[in-house]
């Protein structure tokens, strides 16, 4: 039964082309027509110790892909063809795998234990394979410690595959006893006691119970404090990994021993190795995630013995975090600034005091200034960073009134060291700074304003200067500059401070975007953002100037395609994008109004042919981007938009095919949606096409769920558009609309993220009714949707008895009731009449907090009344 594919795995590795084509050739043949022979066989080779480790390797690696895939429809497939395949093969390969597990190839050993975690992924649920856990688990202290150690790691890639609720508490009680005994320090081999803390990381989850028991997390926590005090670097690391997994998920069990953990993190973070100490400081950013978390979800203050499930670490710990902190930011390296994915210790600590600067606000400042003012203004380098970076990190937490008298000491200040401090590092770090300044304590809801007429010019001339030194720093002084233009976004059609020196900002950005080094870091990216900032908070007065600005982008991007005739590279496709969204920006600033439109219309042309040559390209960001500045365009032209609809249609339509980048696709359909609501009944002719894309799309198990949401609220848009038009497409469309409501309107033991999809569902499915009544309203063909109404009012009510709606789907949903009632009127009086939604939600929804939701329960209650026609509703 099985074949030899030694030689044939070997080749699948050969340097020599043909041969490694013609091997993999082989393979894919073998598989398509005997999938259980093919796997068979390579378990067995990875089971066989006479094998070379290359083609072991391999066979696991195959293995392991013909179990599982990263895209969601083909996972499900896998899974389908092997829980369809005969039991003796499967029993067999996994005979095989187990074997490998006492191989004393460590390579061999550790690829067994991913694809055994893999099988069991597919299994475990199915309430198959039941006595696996037994199995790995039977006499494990007795095994030679190798395979103590591959037993202990396939215990935690499960794990990391199933679910905890398809594991029975008595085995969660053995794995985690098994994984405990491994992490004692009584176990005298490293790899085991390592695989053992790797494993609880990944056993966590499934802890629930043995946390609850005082006692079993009593020992838990002793072992794991222990392990952070190994003489093993890795060990001790891994340890501290399991800590900050724990603050999270059993914050609440914590406070017995925050005290210990505070002292082991302290000694870590002063003495040990930088991995050590990094996942020490790691366990007190975790604890402030948690606080900051609930103290937001309980809103603001309270007493200390209200219930608010806050224990308050932070806020007892201050005295003693804050200084441990503030040291570590002295520990920088020297070209942590050069360096994009850069972390260190000087970069964990500065993270996790902002961190702790939004748990406790105002109760952190005292405690970092004197560390500021001791080291702002010493000769060593790394004390006047360090300072800098201390302040920018407590800038966002403490209020305005504590923090707006100390920016204002410090601005001139920091102006003055950006320009004039022999440090690139310290330059880089007070352009961050500032930028904070600006982001957190500049706009038009502060009182106290830290820009005025006194000090804006000399801001703009030291952030314009910077922009011309090194790139790290030239790019931070573009981020300032950003939250610069961003504070001034409310101002209104008032003069902003920054209009008398548009026009010199603008030319220094557009500098900066020419710069031979802009490759560097991520400078021409962060120019072109703060120049989009720019040109969006600018006002009316500035419009000449943005419409001067247009031909200048577009002479850029016309030279972009021109270059990429010649050569085609990744900066190019960069550089498209990029322009492409400063051009999108531009459109919607100056469509945004009539007096400025005019400036816009006359380029509408060329902007457009440009448009569609950038998706001659190759490159889905720019797609993306031009696509996106497309949807502005039409916002804009309005009706106009149609003109170019014969060549752009094709494009539209490319775009809603393109599975592989989803993003291009979901941003398509959010275009479809601008196009329909700009052209309206103009987009008749392309609507046979758009909606059969879309109903193409939706059937697909291969396009990304996040797309759907979107391409149920286009089929609203559509509606609208053409109005009674739309009946061609209803017998295709609610079906549709009608099962995705089904399952999205019970949602029991879903996930966060679950919740959250299938909240933004809802409220796609609901979008698209509300378009479609009121496309169709006033139209003779009102009568088409009565058969619907009796579903739509049922997926109401479920939704309401449900209970899990966010604010948005309410608004949403309320206002399908209005629409139902304002369209189909009184034919649909008894139908609303039975529903709970007609009395109790919107009884509810009348005296919400949110007004807008009250606004749509108002309108829905008049509309229900006249359909009803009783005037006591």
């Amino acid at each position: 039964m099985a074949m030899e594919v030694t030689q044939i795995l070997l080749n699948a590795q050969a340097v020599d082309a043909s041969l490694r084509k013609q091997a993999e050739d082989n393979l894919k043949q073998f598989q398509e027509q005997n999938l259980p022979s093919f796997l068979f066989s390579l378990a067995g080779e990875l089971a066989n110790d006479e094998k070379p480790s290359e083609s072991r390797r391999l066979a696991g690696l195959i293995l392991k892909n013909a179990l599982d895939s990263k895209e969601q429809h083909k996972k499900i497939e896998f899974v389908q063809r092997w829980l369809a395949m005969d039991p003796t093969f499967k029993a067999q390969v996994k005979a095989f795998l187990l074997r490998t597990l006492s191989s004393p190839s460590p390579d061999a050993r550790s690829t067994a234990s991913q694809v055994i975690a893999k099988v069991a992924g597919i299994e475990l649920p199915h309430k198959q394979w039941p006595e696996l856990i037994g199995s790995l688990l039977s006499n494990a202290h007795q095994l030679p410690a190798p395979t103590r150690q591959a037993t202990l790691e396939t215990l935690g890639y499960i794990c990391e595959e199933v679910s905890p609720d398809v594991v029975e508490q008595d085995h969660v009680n053995k794995i985690l006893t098994a994984v405990v005994q491994g992490m004692n320090s009584t176990e005298e081999n490293n790899d085991v006691r390592l695989a053992a803390i790797q494993a609880l990381y990944n056993a966590l989850g499934f802890a629930q119970a043995n946390f609850s028991n005082d006692m079993e997390r009593d020992y838990i926590m002793r072992i794991v404090c222990e392990a952070t005090l190994s003489p093993e670097i890795k060990i001790r690391r891994a340890a501290f990994e399991c800590l900050v997994a724990i603050s999270s998920t059993y914050y609440e069990k914590l406070a017995p021993y925050i005290q210990d953990i505070f002292a082991i993190t302290a000694k870590a973070v002063k003495e040990d190795e930088e991995p050590v100490a990094l996942q020490a400081i790691e366990f007190w950013s975790s604890i402030c995630d948690e606080e900051i978390d609930i103290l937001e979800e309980y809103g603001g203050e309270f007493s200390g013995d209200s219930d608010v499930p806050c224990s308050y670490f932070i806020k007892h710990a201050l005295p003693f975090l804050v200084p441990m902190l503030l040291e570590t930011l002295l520990k920088q390296e020297e070209d942590q600034d050069q360096d994009e994915g850069a972390w260190n210790i000087a970069m964990a600590g500065g993270t996790c005091l902002g961190l702790v600067a939004r748990t406790v606000g105002d109760d952190i400042v005292p405690l970092v200034m004197p560390f500021i003012e001791e080291n702002i203004t010493k000769p060593d380098w790394r004390q006047r960073e360090a300072a800098t970076y201390a302040f920018g990190s407590i800038l966002e937490g403490p209020s305005p009134e504590k923090l707006v008298p100390l920016v204002n000491m410090a601005l001139s200040f920091m102006l003055n060291a950006l320009t004039k401090d022999p440090n690139n590092h310290v330059k880089d770090t007070t352009a961050w700074t500032l930028g904070r300044m600006f982001e957190f304590l500049h706009g038009s809801a502060l009182d106290t304003p830290i820009i005025n007429q006194g000090n804006c010019q000399q801001i703009i001339t030291v952030l314009l200067h910077s922009m011309k030194d090194v790139p790290n720093v030239a790019e931070k002084a573009c981020g300032a500059l950003y939250f610069l233009a961003q504070g001034y976004e409310d101002a209104g059609s008032a003069s902003s401070p920054l209009t008398p020196f548009f026009q010199e900002i603008v030319q220094a950005l557009l500098t900066v975007t020419h710069r031979e080094d802009t490759g560097e870091s991520r400078l021409r990216t962060a120019a072109y953002e703060a120049l989009n900032e720019v040109v969006r908070c600018s006002n009316d007065d500035t419009a000449p100037m943005v419409a001067q600005l247009v031909t200048v982008i577009m002479m850029e991007l016309h030279q972009t395609l021109e270059n990429q005739k010649v050569s085609s590279d990744d900066r190019q496709n960069e550089l498209q994008g990029l322009l492409c969204g400063c051009l999108q920006v531009i459109i919607q600033k100056l469509g945004s109004a009539d007096p400025t439109k005019h400036h816009l219309m006359q380029y509408a042309d060329q902007i457009m042919g440009l448009f569609l040559r950038v998706f001659a390209s190759r490159s889905a960001t720019a797609h993306e981007e031009a696509m996106l500045a497309i949807g502005a365009l039409a916002y804009a032209t309005g009706a106009e938009f149609a003109k170019y609809m014969q060549e752009f249609y094709r494009y539209l339509e490319l775009g809603l095919q393109n599975f592989e980048d989803y993003q291009v696709c979901a941003i398509t359909v959010g275009v479809v949606g601008d196009v329909s609501r700009a052209l309206e009944e103009k987009i008749l002719p392309y609507c046979d096409g758009i909606m059969t894309q879309l109903l193409k799309d939706l059937s697909s198990n291969q396009l990304h769920r996040s797309v759907k949401p979107p391409i149920f609220s286009c089929f609203g848009d559509i509606a609208l558009a053409i109005g009674e038009n739309f009946e061609k497409y209803l017998l295709y469309a609610m079906p549709m609309l009608q099962s995705a409501a089904e399952l999205s309107a019970h949602t029991a033991g879903a996930d966060d993220d679950m919740t959250e999809y299938t909240n933004t569902l809802r409220n796609g499915i609901l979008e698209a009714y509300s378009g479609i009544f009121q496309g169709f309203k006033g139209s003779p063909k009102t009568q088409l949707l009565m058969p619907y109404a009796p579903h739509v009012l049922q997926f109401l009510d479920s939704l309401y008895l449900e209970k899990d709606m966010d604010d948005v789907v309410t608004k949403t949903a309320i206002g399908v009731l209005g629409d139902l009632a304002d369209t189909l009127g009184g034919a649909a009086g008894p139908l609303i009449q039975q529903s709970v939604s007609s009395k109790d939600f919107l009884k509810e929804c009348l005296s919400s907090d949110d007004h807008l939701i009250k606004e749509s329960a108002e309108w829905a209650k008049l509309t229900l009344s006249r359909a009803i026609s009783l005037p006591s509703y």
